[in-house]
């Protein structure tokens, strides 16, 4: 139908310009947009602006249908056609036929003859004479070409008086004095964020389809749309048509197949061909900096195109406070398979001169992303070493990520780096046998070609991180080594890198430990705990906290192991350390406390947790201790078989100092089934492999399990004459002089010395009573229970008492949030951080911080844990 009166071009004016839009069929209706236009129609001014397929007129129409404006509303739709004689014309008659015009418009012009000053100021006029306010929506005002249209709507809204409100929508900001407005408060706006769906409405739209989703697609639509609501009617009717909800959401190519035709045609072709070609070339960036567009464009105005598109809303944004600009995901999507059909072959070029750029910008993660993504290992390699990235691998710095870069890394690239790089890789997954491979192999090319610095500073940190994996010889030299050639790199790089002297401290302490030096280890590991500074050195501060609470749980500093061990587990969780990056030694040092005092249950129950984290399986030390402190807690339950079968489970090759251990326990074992014989074998038998004297170590603790084997045998000479050169070496650990005086007063009584014995056994007490030390008691055999009852009791009671006894129940340390409570019962549905994330509308981080309360409160370390205590408390 078409209106009586013509344009000033004689054409008829039409009625779908001027009607309020239908409501479309499965609108989703959105209270708080509708409640914004109604606030905002209180004023003079409301503009709403946001990209293509926005929802701007679809919230408009709807707020329209709904009947809560201040008063009528007019319609005008223009068209980019339109002159603004025009639109004036069409302004007027839709006023016309709403009769809303105090006189019926008289004194104006029929179709807008003129659309000059005279007509815009009896215009005004007659709109000041209104008898209530009147909405006026114009619905696409950047359809209209021009200055002129925007100049009248500014002398309305200055001019008609209070009756007029305006209601504006628009890709982009009208040519209107905004800055005005908003500092007067004459201005409401709805922006594209504003606009956008939430996951909740998102799944009433997606309802609307005829569709039952489940909470992680519409969570995975809502993210891959982020809102847009042409996106996700465009998804939705894909889903429809697919009968696969659950795999169209996880399908990014699914959706932006869905939205392709979409945005080339309302977005992409309506850009000029410079801001095309720009949109393309750059499609292979997360975000896109204007220097970086211009190198990939070969032009100079990048940042000029960047910046009207970001006006025009063309689905490309700021990034606040910087001068980086992101694409809309889904539109980036349809770029890049633009940019592969009209330009084949120009992707890896793209990627290579990005590489060039990140680097020359010091940014090496995204220089490594583009170099891989060209196929330019070499050069990934080369900047990866020269930039230390062992450091930040072996440190847990985006060591997922950049794990996964190198991964599709051939085997045959030349170069010592790509060797380094894979070595260190190999490494940080605790494989040390294929790292030590490669270390060589760089080894090799480094002396056929030489090498900077950074090469060989990478190298003998490789070498030093590898000792402990042997005998833990030379580490004192591979220390000495690296901080020669830390002063050869310049200073401002390992400034930026303090994980590497936080490694170097590291790396020489384990191979301190695994050589059989725990007091010096234990020095090592407190220097490295003062190198590490800064969040680059959050994982390995936590790694050697463990290995110091180790290092005093096997010297019998209990207390200290303990207190360091818990904040070994405090470290990993207020950091946040991922699960798979996390170290066992804290779990496996609480074990060892819990075995030395008795207290067995807890002991299996920190065994079993250390047994969770790869590195106790892979790291000698800690396997070799795992080992230990399982065969004497069987051992304590009289399973001696049991006890035998675990260490022979251990790994047989294991050298050095671990290997030492070993044999010291197997002979606790044969001692403990009444075979002196087994176990002086057990101490004499040769070693692994290249692992020299520490295989059977010549220390106290050998020494003394030797003299209780030969006790046993019914030799006290030969046992004291082994005891006194033990104690003479220097400070024997807390156990072995234990050990020892109970060795002493065993032979006392036997010598049928009871005044002695009884002495002997007080001194023995005495030492262990602070650390409250009773393995070795528990471990003495029949004699002793005989002995102790004639030490006066007070001396003995702490060991009679038994280690104290947990609290009957759980206990609650601090209520429980309502979140809290959310996130406990997701996570006992073994559901990720992602997922968990996703289901409550939350960040992954946010998640992560009320699990950290989550544990603190319910006096927790891990998840399982936390799961366990919650049902306990029926918090479940």
């Amino acid at each position: 139908m078409t209106a009586a009166s013509p344009t000033p071009s004689g054409d008829p004016l039409l009625a779908a310009k001027l009607s309020v839009p239908p409501v479309l069929r499965g609108l989703v209706g959105r209270r708080r947009l509708l409640d914004r236009l109604t606030e905002g129609t209180n004023g003079p001014l409301t503009l709403v602006t946001g990209p293509a397929g926005a929802g701007k007129t679809t919230a408009v129409a709807s707020w329209a249908h709904q009947g809560t404006a201040p008063g009528p509303v007019v319609w005008v739709t223009p068209d980019r056609e339109d002159s603004p004689r025009v639109f004036w014309a069409h302004v007027l008659e839709a006023f016309r036929r709403r009769l809303l015009l105090p006189d019926g418009g008289a004194g104006l012009p029929r179709a807008g003859d003129s659309a000059g000053r005279a007509l815009l100021v009896r215009f005004a006029a007659a709109l000041e004479g209104l008898a209530e306010p009147v909405v006026l929506v114009v619905d696409g005002l950047d359809k209209v070409p021009g200055r002129e249209v925007a100049a009248g709507l500014e002398f309305l809204v200055d001019h008609a008086g209070p009756g007029l409100r305006l209601l504006l929508t628009s890709r982009v900001d009208p040519l209107l004095p905004l800055h005005r407005y908003r500092a007067e408060g004459r201005l409401c706006e709805l922006r594209g964020a504003e606009l956008a769906f939430t996951p909740r409405e998102a799944a009433a739209l997606l309802r609307g389809h005829g569709l039952a989703p489940g909470g992680e697609v519409v969570a995975g639509l809502t993210r891959r749309t982020e809102g847009w609501a042409a996106g996700l009617r465009l998804c939705a009717l894909a889903v429809q048509r697919s009968g696969d909800p659950a795999g169209f959401a996880t399908s990014y190519l699914a959706s932006e197949q869905a939205v392709a035709d979409y945005l080339l045609a309302e977005v992409l072709d309506a850009q000029p061909a410079a801001a095309q070609e720009l949109l393309a070339r750059t499609s292979v960036l997360d975000r896109v900096h204007p220097e970086l567009a211009d190198a990939l464009t070969g032009r100079t105005d990048a940042e000029r195109i960047l910046d009207r598109l970001v006006r025009d809303n063309c689905f490309v944004q700021p990034v606040a406070g910087t001068r980086w600009f992101r694409v809309h995901p889904l539109f980036a999507g349809v770029l890049h398979a633009r940019l592969r059909s009209r330009w084949p072959g120009l992707e890896p070029v793209l990627h290579r001169r990005a590489a060039r750029w990140f680097a020359a910008s010091g940014q090496l993660t995204e220089t490594l992303v583009h170099a891989a993504a060209a196929g330019d290992w070499p050069y990934a390699a080369g900047e990866a070493v020269r930039q230390l990235l062992a450091g930040r691998l072996l440190a847990g710095l985006d060591e997922g990520r950049l794990d996964a870069l190198f991964s599709g890394m051939p085997a045959d690239v030349p170069g010592a780096e790509a060797a380094l790089v894979t070595a260190a890789r190999l490494l940080a997954r605790h494989d040390a046998a294929a790292a030590r491979r490669w270390v060589l192999r760089a080894e090799r090319r480094v002396r056929h070609r030489g090498a900077g610095p950074e090469v060989r500073l990478t190298l003998a940190l490789l070498r030093l991180l590898l000792a402990p994996h042997g005998t833990g010889s030379g580490a004192g030299a591979a220390a000495r080594r690296t901080a020669e050639l830390m002063a050869e790199v310049p200073a401002y790089r390992l400034k930026e890198h303090p994980e590497i002297e936080a490694l170097r401290c590291h790396g020489r302490a384990c191979a301190l430990l695994a050589a059989g030096r725990p007091d010096e280890a234990r020095a090592a590991f407190e220097e490295t705990v003062r190198a590490c500074t800064g969040e680059a050195t959050h994982l390995v501060r936590h790694a050697a906290w463990g290995r110091l609470a180790l290092a005093e749980a096997v010297r019998g500093e209990l207390t200290a192991a303990a207190d360091h061990a818990a904040r070994a587990l405090d470290v990993a969780e207020r950091q946040g350390i991922p699960e798979d990056r996390r170290s066992g030694a804290g779990q496996l040092a609480l074990a060892t406390v819990a075995c030395e005092r008795g207290d067995f249950p807890t002991a299996r129950h920190h065994l079993a947790l250390a047994a969770e984290f790869t590195d106790t399986g892979a790291d000698p030390v800690l396997r070799a201790e795992q080992a230990v402190v399982r065969s004497r807690v069987e051992l304590a339950h009289g399973r001696w078989a049991a006890a035998s079968a675990v260490l022979d489970e251990a790994e047989p090759q294991v050298p050095g100092w671990p290997a030492g251990r070993l044999a010291v326990a197997r002979s606790a074992v044969a001692l403990a089934r009444g075979d002196p014989a087994a176990a002086l074998s057990a101490l004499h038998r040769p070693g692994p492999p290249g692992a020299g004297r520490a295989a059977v170590p010549g220390d106290a603790s050998r020494t003394v399990a030797l003299a209780l084997a030969h006790l046993a045998a019914g030799r006290p000479a030969r046992a004291l004459r082994l005891v006194a050169a033990a104690d003479a070496r220097p400070a024997p650990d807390l156990p072995d002089r234990v050990r020892i005086g109970l060795l002493r007063a065993r032979a006392a009584a036997l010598a049928g010395d009871r005044p002695a014995a009884r002495a002997l056994l007080g001194q023995a007490l005495d030492a262990a009573a602070p650390e409250q030390l009773r393995r070795p008691f528990a471990e003495a055999g029949p004699w002793l229970r005989h002995l102790l009852r004639d030490v006066p009791p007070p001396a003995a009671r702490w060991l009679t008492a038994g280690p104290p006894s947990r609290p009957a129940g759980p206990v609650l340390v601090e209520a429980l949030s309502g979140r809290e409570r959310e996130v406990l019962a997701y996570a006992a549905r073994m559901m990720s951080n992602e997922e968990i994330a996703a289901a409550l509308h939350l960040s992954v981080n946010t998640v992560k911080t009320h699990l950290r309360s989550v544990y603190r409160k319910l006096g927790t370390s891990r998840r399982r844990e936390a799961v366990e205590r919650g049902r306990e408390l029926h918090l479940l």
